[in-house]
């Protein structure tokens, strides 16, 4: 199931997408149980409301190759988005290692350091919050599987992402992004001693909003460090069922939220969902998270448009302060019709957003 790559640079793929994991097993789920517990008996404390600052409502944009951040066609793309009534972009420059056990992580070379500078400039022109969301990239894998064989290679791979995650953030404190992602499904890594140490090192040059994006509810239920960061990031991609079960995924999704309402009521932390997203595929419910590389199916745009109106129904609630979809493109004629993949422009799926960010709703 994992999307084959061998190219430091991502973007040279139509897929972004990862595999995801989807169940945790041994240590890691009896915590997850134990988690809950804690959780259930906080459900008596107030649930907070978002955290000062704007909503964080819109989208993560990838740079498609050809059409780069500060060039003329990716303006255009943001200024489409804007036109919805987005408020806000995630940005992505991808770290890249070799293999999950490997300590070498390293800077892709997908989006060098003035055009992460261009890509704020731009948004900030438009009127658009920023979010610098750091990925990891690993070939044949996915973020969630990075895990060390030893302490020696855990030493250099924090050492190697610190370095990174830094000069990254300096570039995000310089240009006045409004958050700053200090992991992105990390699966396997945050229950290490180094995260706090790290997160000093990142205030220390960075001011403002910093948050982790932990994948799906299970592992946001289990990062140890919120209290260290300022909102509670979240990736979400459960299982949907049957594309046709409309009553059953919005069951799943409201459950969902329900976790994330608890969670942000056990640490004080309001919520940011940084990525929703499905194909527009045929099938793409039962797996959300998997990739058009992974799967070829007929394409489904209906399918996506009504699943990401369902996610912002469900997640509708004081305590998620905002919903970044997965994903929009810098190329302005990306997607439509016929694309299967995440992209949401030029399908259904913009009447949603367009309803959702700026109330103009299709009354048809």
């Amino acid at each position: 199931m994992h999307r084959r790559s061998s190219a430091r640079n991502p973007l040279k793929r139509d897929g972004l997408r990862a595999p995801r994991v989807q169940r945790l097993t041994g240590a890691r789920l009896t915590r997850a149980f134990l988690s809950l517990a804690l959780l259930a008996l906080s459900m008596a404390a107030p649930t907070p409301a978002p955290g000062s600052g704007r909503r964080l409502d819109g989208v993560n944009v990838i740079m498609a190759p050809d059409h780069p951040f500060g060039g003329s066609s990716a303006k255009r793309s943001l200024a489409e988005l804007r036109r919805l009534g987005a408020g806000a972009i995630a940005v992505v420059p991808f770290l890249w290692q070799p293999r999950p056990p490997s300590p070498n992580i390293v800077r892709g070379d997908d989006m060098p350091d003035e055009v992460l500078r261009a890509a704020i400039r731009d948004a900030h022109g438009l009127g658009l919050a920023v979010v610098v969301k750091p990925q990891v990239w690993v070939p044949a894998s996915w973020a969630g599987a990075v895990a060390m064989d030893d302490e020696a290679a855990w030493d250099r791979w924090f050492a190697n992402y610190q370095r990174e995650l830094v000069r990254i953030a300096r570039i995000a404190q310089e240009e006045g992004a409004q958050a700053l992602a200090i992991g992105t499904e990390l699966v396997l890594t945050t229950g290490r001693p180094e995260w706090p140490g790290l997160i000093a090192d990142v205030r220390a040059v960075y001011s403002g909003t910093l948050l982790y994006v932990a994948h799906n509810a299970d592992e946001a239920e289990l990062v140890p460090f919120w209290d260290k960061l300022d909102v509670i990031g979240v990736s979400l991609y459960p299982p949907l069922g049957p594309d046709a079960d409309a009553s059953g995924r919005r069951a799943t999704m409201r459950a969902t939220a329900d976790r994330l309402d608890a969670l942000a009521a056990a640490t004080g932390k309001s919520v940011v969902v940084a990525e929703i997203g499905l194909r527009s595929a045929q099938g793409a419910a039962a797996r959300p998270w998997e990739s058009a590389e992974e799967r070829a199916s007929p394409a489904d745009p209906q399918l996506q448009a009504a699943v990401l109106a369902d996610w912002l129904a469900a997640l509708d609630r004081p305590a998620i302060r905002g919903i970044m979809i997965w994903r929009w493109l810098s190329d302005p004629d990306a997607g439509g019709a016929a694309d299967t993949d995440f992209t949401v422009q030029h399908k259904p799926a913009e009447r949603v957003l367009l309803c959702a960010w700026a109330g103009k709703c299709d009354k048809r």
